[in-house]
């Protein structure tokens, strides 16, 4: 949905073609989330099946140039005054791996959650090093403004995810250490230990 409410937004700026439009979108989000023509063209099909946008006549070179609709605008206004849904989030691959993680044979959790922790950081200096690079002047125009945006998302995704990792880090610890203690099942019920049986040793 963000990629046919983005498009949209791009046209309320006026008439542009198919992969026009892709370099706009990916210029807006620093190439973060880059797009084909193929996918930009079907989505500019289902827009104008939906009646929010027309095709509007070609520019010079025979691009056949689309524009948003009356239709189009209200939608997009709506878009812009709803809040993000969070009710349903997306699956999260990280998490359903560490969920996966837990108690599967063989798996050392606390070295899969310190490779991701080192990409994490990792990504986080990178990001933090292109906004250092972009701030370096001021943004030029409302394109470098919106990478700027974008790019701090990412940093303070980032710092949230190394957080979270570090919390599920410790939370494992703990569980470990409880059940290191835990007396055993035997001693729970009965109060008393079973006592262990020498095997026989083995006569040659």
């Amino acid at each position: 949905m963000s990629i046919r409410h983005g498009l949209l937004a791009l046209l309320e700026r006026g008439p542009r073609y198919g992969s026009q439009l892709r370099t706009e979108f990916e210029s807006r989000t620093g190439s973060t989330w880059p797009l084909n023509v193929g996918q930009v063209y079907t989505t500019l099909s289902r827009l104008e099946r939906d009646g929010l946008v027309v095709q509007d006549d070609e520019d010079d070179q025979g691009h056949a140039l689309y524009a948003i609709t009356d239709g189009g605008r209200t939608e997009l206004r709506s878009w812009f005054a709803t809040p993000v849904d969070r009710s349903n989030p997306p699956r999260d691959e990280l998490a359903i791996k560490l969920a996966m993680a837990v108690g599967a044979p063989g798996v050392d959790i606390r070295a899969v959650i310190q490779s991701q922790r080192h990409h994490t950081l990792k990504a986080m200096q990178d990001y933090t090093r292109l906004k250092a690079q972009s701030l370096s002047d001021v943004p030029a125009n409302r394109d470098e403004v919106a990478w700027l945006l974008v790019l701090e998302q990412l940093i303070f995704q980032a710092e949230a995810e190394a957080r979270w990792l570090d919390h599920c880090e410790t939370r494992l610890i703990r569980l470990a250490d409880a059940a290191a203690t835990e007396p055993d099942p035997e001693v729970r019920t009965t109060g008393r230990t079973t006592p262990r049986v020498a095997l026989p040793r083995s006569r040659r």
